[in-house]
């Protein structure tokens, strides 16, 4: 653990996004008891707020990168990365959010709040060094967003989504907890800087058998997150349930967290036993691709289609976590940002055509979309091509980077079998396009309301992000290939 003295305004600048976070939240949550507050948007605008200056503070902060509060949090470009990924994830969600509330008629302040505190938690996930720090981030973030599943109180779905999401979540946090209670009985630390040399001299030991134990229950507690088999049922169930924007938080936001504790755990503190390892995942990525895709041919729910679409997203990830080197660590960045972008943008599109009550949410119920609002379904095609992973998308470079790292690490079969996963789930993508441009309107024409505003910026973001992407991969992926920590040391 780094013991160098670090001056305490530099701490807490390296801190400062996850205190604007608390901080906003906090207002938020003393403030919503002012009812003439309620109809006007200010909590949306404040949650906004807070999450701007939550991003401006993170690329502030890089500016000082190094360890703080006694190595307990790193910031560097690989911390930085996910930071600003999740933070900017919870802009869209708030923006997808304002709408949505309004139509529903419900009150949104303890929403914004969650929000703000699942973010944060998040935040705490990607520049932690350190296991009990990861576990409470881990924590901070899934409370909020357990709550959040069931926001819709009087919504049998979603509180059957809620309950569901906390029983398994909390039994799968069990497992990530006595795992960190292993490591810590066999290596005396819970500093990922410090486990690694000591979890390295058990290599040969007898002991190495309790290191890859502790290893395997710490992975049950990040694949439930991520939802890689055989930890991946909930997913479907919860994303059905949740209010469309919660879906959409859900799919990005504390997935980039958990595949970030993934890279720094497995990769720093377990590199020793990559050999080792490895399996576990290259057997998780390749049924978790198998099980999403062939699950989503058989779903009318887009939301629950969506939902086994992400499980498979959740593989291709894997299979770059499979190559255990710096490529497949760069391609889980830029895949993950690309991600972010078409999937929120998807789950908006739902968010809107869905109305109240989410009434409208059967792939049947989609036709004709682009006869009754052009705009609305071009945008959809783009985030579906990109799902896909059609050239000129974010989710085809996305998909070519994380195949490539596959390849260059020799995982030949799981490369294969990956691609061919993949098209299959081009079906189900397609089904959508056919109902949206080949199929006769299911209403009149003139029933659909027009695009708020605020959705408007969300959709249209989220196209221009996955354009650029696809055409101009580079600007993010030197981000992915800069200097990060996984041996524990900050380079400049």
């Amino acid at each position: 653990m780094p013991a160098s003295f670090v001056p305490r305004t530099v701490e807490i600048l390296r801190f400062l996004p996850e205190l604007l976070l608390t901080v906003a939240g906090t207002i938020i949550m003393v403030l919503a008891p002012i009812r003439r507050l309620r109809s006007v948007g200010a909590f949306a605008y404040l949650a906004f707020a807070g999450l701007v200056s939550a991003t401006i503070a993170a690329v502030a902060a890089q500016s000082h990168p190094g360890f703080s509060f006694s190595g307990m949090l790193v910031v560097d470009a690989f911390g930085t990365f996910f930071r600003v990924l999740v933070i900017v994830a919870g802009l869209l969600i708030v923006l997808c959010s304002v709408s949505y509330w309004r139509r529903e008629g419900s009150d949104p302040a303890e929403y914004y709040a969650l929000l703000l505190f699942s973010v944060t938690g998040q935040c705490l996930m990607a520049t932690a060094d350190e296991l009990i720090m990861i576990f409470i981030g881990l924590e901070i973030s899934s409370i909020g967003s357990y709550i959040l599943a069931g926001y819709l109180r009087n919504d049998r779905r979603s509180s059957e989504a809620a309950l569901k999401y906390f029983l398994l979540g909390s039994f799968a946090t069990a497992f990530l907890l006595y795992g960190i209670a292993w490591i810590y009985g066999l290596t005396g630390t819970t500093s990922l800087v410090e486990i690694e040399p000591a979890a390295a001299s058990l290599l040969r030991a007898p002991a190495a058998i309790l290191v890859m134990t502790a290893a395997a229950l710490m992975f049950v507690g990040l694949a439930f997150k991520v939802s890689a088999w055989p930890f991946q049922v909930w997913a479907p169930d919860v994303y059905q349930g949740a209010p469309a924007p919660v879906a959409a938080f859900l799919s990005t936001g504390p997935k980039a967290a958990a595949f970030a504790v993934f890279l720094r755990v497995y990769l720093t503190a377990f590199g020793p036993y990559s050999q080792r390892w490895a399996p576990l995942v290259w057997i998780s990525a390749l049924v978790t691709m198998l099980v999403g895709n062939f699950a989503a041919l058989r779903q009318s729910n887009i939301k629950r289609l969506l939902g086994y679409s992400s499980i498979a997203h959740a593989g291709y990830v894997l299979v770059a976590v499979a190559a255990g080197s710096d490529g497949g660590a760069a391609a889980v960045m830029f895949y993950l940002a690309a991600y972010t972008f078409m999937n929120v943008g998807a789950f908006a599109v739902v968010s809107h055509f869905a109305r109240r009550g989410e009434r409208y949410v059967e792939i049947q119920d989609f036709r004709g979309l682009a006869e009754r609002q052009p705009g609305t379904a071009a945008l959809m095609t783009v985030f579906l091509l990109s799902l896909i992973g059609v050239p000129m998308t974010g989710g085809f470079f996305g998909k070519f980077y994380i195949f490539k790292a596959a390849v260059d690490a020799h995982l030949i079969w799981l490369t294969v079998l990956g691609l061919l996963s993949s098209a299959v789930g081009a079906y189900y993508y397609l089904r959508i396009l056919v109902a949206m441009y080949m199929q006769e309107p299911a209403e009149p024409v003139n029933t659909l309301p027009s695009v708020p505003a605020s959705l408007k910026v969300v959709l249209w973001t989220c196209a221009v992000a996955t354009i650029l992407l696809g055409v101009f991969p580079s600007f993010v992926l030197r981000l992915a290939t800069g200097p990060h920590v996984f041996t524990g040391q900050v380079l400049p």
